[in-house]
């Protein structure tokens, strides 16, 4: 499995960064965001170092619809009931912070409100 050394989302996989994890397989971690925007915020990352959305191809379709099907099922087991966003933000122009693709679910009471 392809990792880079230097990126963020790699050494919490690989546990060099503690993370407060939510599930992991072999394919996919999710995680408690750090700098949670909702009641609950997760991340969802695959294993495989994939820098941002421009870089996948169809050999990643399983994964990503796996990730897409592992969050509401993850956000109903953390009590979010009522609705939940999704948010893949791609390049620095689309707001992505850590270059290590990651789907974040938000949930909670307007999530989207940060103050």
């Amino acid at each position: 499995m392809s990792h880079d050394p230097n990126c963020l989302f790699c050494k919490i996989v690989q546990g060099q960064i503690p993370s407060r994890k939510v599930y992991e397989d072999d394919d996919v971690l999710a995680f408690h965001d750090i700098h949670p925007w909702a009641p609950v915020h997760i991340l969802l990352i695959p294993k495989l170092h994939i820098a941002s959305m421009v870089d996948l191809g169809p050999e990643h379709a399983a994964l990503m619809g796996k990730m897409t099907v592992l969050a509401p099922r993850l956000m109903k087991e953390l009590g979010v009931t009522n609705g939940f966003r999704t948010l893949v933000n791609t390049g620095a122009d689309g707001g992505q912070e850590v270059f290590h693709l990651h789907m974040h679910a938000i949930g909670g009471p307007r999530p989207w409100l940060k103050g």
